[in-house]
């Protein structure tokens, strides 16, 4: 696999990191992928763990594969309210900004590409991103796949106490500030408490997530001057998210028209089978559209043992880029 890693200009004053994996002769549809909230897009899509990483996965089916940073993660351009104190400013990087980095990714890749339309792959917040790109650029767009992803639905969620201010039921809880601060135990907390068994090994390869841990810590240069070590992202997914979990939408389903596949597994704790339901009814206008459960999968499912959902979700999301 041949990696090249770029830096991509998106609004004035932001570089977005792109890395490129490619197979010798591509013979599908380039991807791109986008992480979510959490870790970045190396720590997600390129894990240095034989047999781990989705990017080499997909590099092996012939396709090229970009994964890229959002804003504020990785190695992308940092706003400048991620160097203050956390109370500082709002939640930072909107769906909007993120839609407009993703946007030029894609520009980027069809440049190289000689004009070919890129798949979309986003998980959980990614997932929500990719969809409001896909919604606007269909010419530029061959494929949309959320793994793990919230949809604009007045549905139970179970993050909704979490988040919400609790004097101001309703409202989306701004304490909670400009950014996130991620510890080695905080990005793996939410995949320890899906698997369910008291031997998380039976579940997980422990160097897995030993190794999602260790790569999400060194995405951010500054993480080992801090007391506990720790990543800043941004925050701005949260508040959004709290809001789409109420019903607000930042895209309609029904403006989509490429080829969609929607995954969840049915132990994450992100996205809600609600999200499935109004999306299998809502993308009238996408030519194929494929909703599934993975049973048992966790919101790391692609990073879980084979037999534990990972898979069965590169089976699914492999046969669909391949057949349509």
């Amino acid at each position: 696999m041949n990696l090249i890693d770029h830096c991509i200009p998106s609004d004035p004053g932001f570089d977005i990191f792109v890395r490129e994996a490619s197979p010798p002769t591509p013979t599908g549809v380039p991807i791109l992928l986008v992480h979510g909230g959490g870790p970045s897009g190396l720590p997600a899509f390129d894990l240095p763990v034989p047999g781990y990483s989705v990017a080499e996965d997909f590099v092996q089916a012939g396709h090229s594969v970009y994964i890229m940073d959002v804003r504020g993660w990785g190695g992308s351009t940092r706003p400048a309210g991620m160097a203050e104190p956390i109370a500082a400013n709002p939640p930072l990087v909107s769906s909007e900004e993120a839609a407009r980095d993703i946007d030029a990714v894609v520009s980027w890749i069809r440049e190289r590409s000689n004009g070919q339309r890129v798949a979309l792959l986003g998980w959980a917040t990614g997932g929500h991103w990719c969809g409001m790109v896909a919604a606007r650029r269909p010419d530029a767009v061959s494929h949309l796949i959320m793994l793990n992803s919230l949809y604009g639905v007045a549905a139970p969620w179970g993050l909704r106490e979490a988040f919400e201010d609790p004097e101001r039921p309703g409202e989306f809880n701004h304490a909670h500030g400009a950014y996130r601060r991620l510890t080695a135990t905080s990005v793996t907390a939410s995949w320890d408490r899906a698997i369910p068994t008291d031997d998380p090994a039976a579940w997980r390869d422990p160097e897995v997530a030993s190794a999602l841990q260790r790569e999400t810590l060194a995405s951010d240069p500054a993480s080992a001057t801090r007391e506990p070590p720790h990543v800043r992202v941004p925050a701005g997914f949260q508040r959004e998210s709290y809001e789409m979990a109420r019903g607000m939408r930042y895209w309609k389903a029904s403006d989509i028209t490429v080829p969609t596949l929607v995954i969840r597994g049915d132990r994450d704790h992100w996205s809600r089978p609600d999200d499935l339901i109004a999306l299998q009814r809502e993308l009238v206008n996408a030519p194929k559209v494929t909703t599934m459960t993975i049973p048992g999968g966790t919101h790391y499912l692609f990073l879980d043992r084979p037999e534990r959902g990972r898979a069965r979700f590169l089976h699914e999301a492999l046969t669909f880029l391949a057949a349509c």
